[in-house]
């Protein structure tokens, strides 16, 4: 091999001739096998109470985490994932693993819907993060059908508290399973969006998706 040879096959940057890349691709595959073998025999021991990950969709990442009753958070990247782990681990349970095939029937609802091909979620839910009026107030929400809107006043009043019209924005606000409980579609009276946790952009965005089926 000539020298202008051996500068061009270097060059190439062929990762097959690369001891150093081939060695990190093996290096990485056994992690993933050590990985999985560690979320199985975690479920197995009874050790693993919360299993997450995260997807991407076109209203930002969103963290998937769920226990053995359900779908128990749904966070936007600007809540902080970290940050939401970190209270799933205080309020639920430590035991939390990053374990991504055990959601994936959870993350293909979320793909089928924004694929505009869902419009309302089948999954089994854990709401124990809420509880009184607030989730009063969230076990009204899915009654608003998909591309509807109805009003912090009309929840407030449907929830049996016409006054409580403050405490369904708060209720929606904590709301721990965004898009899935749609609190999305709550609007204030005249007609503005008002707030939402995952921005006001990501909430204009999900009531233009559903507007558009």
């Amino acid at each position: 091999m000539n020298a202008n040879t051996q500068s061009q096959h270097w060059a190439d940057g062929r990762a097959d001739d690369d001891p150093f890349a081939a060695l990190s691709r093996v290096e990485e595959e056994a992690e993933h096998r050590l990985h999985d073998r560690l979320v199985l025999a975690a479920a197995a021991e009874g050790i693993l109470d919360i299993a997450y990950r995260t997807i991407d969709t076109p209203v930002g990442s969103l963290l998937l985490a769920a226990t053995e009753m359900g779908l128990v958070r749904v966070a936007f990247a600007r809540e902080g994932h970290n940050q939401v782990l970190a209270t799933l681990a205080e309020r639920v349970s430590p035991r939390i693993l990053n374990a991504p095939a055990r959601l994936d029937s959870f993350a293909r609802e979320f793909e089928e819907y924004f694929a505009h091909q869902r419009t309302q979620f089948d999954l089994p839910l854990d709401l124990r993060l809420s509880s009184g009026f607030r989730r009063e107030v969230l076990a009204r929400l899915p009654d608003i059908r998909y591309g509807e809107t109805a009003t912090y006043a009309s929840i407030a009043a449907a929830a049996g508290s016409p006054r409580a019209v403050r405490a369904v924005g708060s209720a929606c606000a904590t709301n721990p399973l965004p898009v899935v409980v749609p609190c999305h579609r709550v609007i204030r009276t005249d007609g503005t969006p008002g707030g939402y946790a995952g921005g006001l952009e990501a909430k204009l965005a999900l009531l233009a998706l559903e507007a558009v089926a």
